[in-house]
């Protein structure tokens, strides 16, 4: 038996799905993977092959809608699946569920499923009352319609993702979908760290790390951390990421005013997150929509408090009050107004901190996560 993965971005899978692959190879499946790119990331293609994966290389751009390079990629992924006859795949991220699900379709493999990990830029502004869709959008929106048609179920991380596809009719009525839990996150990976402390308490440090897109809120973490640090100057902030290609990326030019204000410590791309969670008391994540996101369960399992937006995708990850705090989206004072409450009362980082822990083991544990999604597929 033979199951194929399909991604976008070599590095993301074994990071996000390494669990999950790990577990169709325990339950005896000949694993395949395919993503674009693979000789620019020569540690990840390795890494795979060591495992005993078999990875394949195919031709994807990752953002834009060029007809006739996306035409290629679906030819490619035909031409692979005609070759390898998996009785299995799954895609993820935009391009593997809408052109590999179209390609399984066509190559009749037997069980397709697609992992919606978030909207992006295909979405942006979905679930407004004045939503206006550009012709990008209605285009994505079409094909994401067909492929999903041609797949048996369709994996959601929040269920407003799920319920906004079906009020937009891309899921026609009858459907199978099923939404879990995130990515989950390895509790045993992910471990408790003290905090940094400073005057015997937790040191005031606030931390994101994000893909540097204006969705991810990352100019209302600047605008924030600018309000705190002149009522606050003890107050740090460090922000972990980098730009790209995205047509939502903030400018260099924006990000270097910030650098040479001082508003930020910033540690660039970072391929292990870790060392910057833990020089870190308290983790935000003011994001306009995301799936379930990952930085957030892995400063949860390190006993981290959160502060996100209220959010689809964020909102599942804290209990108001409880682990944390939630804002609304676009909400600069609100959201320097839960920064505040941790200056004022530290004993909250610690607090919070432990139920942010105790929340990731409850509800976001990658084998149980990954387990649901195996009985969903039916193995």
């Amino acid at each position: 038996m033979k199951f194929l993965i399909i991604a976008s971005y070599p590095a993301s899978i074994l990071k996000f799905r390494g669990a999950l692959i790990q577990a169709l190879q325990d339950k005896g499946f000949e694993i395949h993977v395919a993503a674009p790119e693979f000789n620019s990331y020569p540690e990840e293609r390795d890494n795979l092959a060591t495992l005993g994966y078999t990875v394949h290389d195919i031709p994807m751009q990752r953002t834009g809608t060029n007809p006739a390079a996306d035409t290629k990629t679906l030819l490619a992924l035909y031409r692979l699946m005609r070759k390898i006859k998996p009785d299995y795949m799954i895609g993820y991220t935009i391009k593997p569920v809408i052109y590999g699900s179209l390609a399984a379709k066509l190559a009749r493999v037997p069980h397709r499923f697609a992992l919606i990990t978030g909207l992006g830029y295909a979405f942006q502004g979905a679930g407004y009352r004045d939503y206006k869709k550009s012709t990008l959008q209605k285009v994505m929106h079409r094909l994401y319609s067909v492929a999903l048609a041609s797949t048996h179920k369709v994996f959601f991380q929040n269920p407003d993702d799920e319920a906004l596809f079906r009020a937009l009719a891309i899921l026609k009525p009858t459907a199978a979908t099923k939404v879990v839990n995130g990515s989950g996150v390895d509790v045993s990976e992910y471990n408790v760290v003290p905090f940094p402390i400073i005057n015997n308490k937790p040191a005031l440090r606030f931390l994101l790390i994000a893909r540097l897109l204006g969705d991810k809120g990352v100019k209302e973490y600047a605008q924030a951390a600018r309000l705190v640090k002149a009522k606050y100057p003890q107050a740090q902030f460090d922000l972990v990421g980098w730009i790209d290609d995205n047509p939502d990326a903030i400018e260099q030019q924006e990000l270097d005013s910030w650098i040479n204000e001082e508003l930020f410590n910033f540690w660039g791309k970072l391929d292990d997150v870790k060392p910057a969670i833990a020089a870190s008391s308290i983790y935000v994540l003011p994001s306009y929509r995301e799936g379930t996101p990952r930085t957030v369960l892995e400063a949860m399992a390190m006993g981290r408090p959160i502060i996100t937006t209220d959010a689809p995708g964020c909102r599942e990850t804290v209990i108001d009050g409880y682990n944390g705090y939630l804002v609304p989206v676009k909400a600069v004072e609100e959201l320097a107004a839960a920064m505040e409450r941790f200056i004022v009362n530290p004993e909250l980082i610690i607090e919070m901190g432990k139920a942010s822990r105790q929340l990731v083991e409850e509800k976001f544990d990658v084998d149980a996560v990954n387990q649901s999604m195996l009985e969903a597929m039916g193995l």
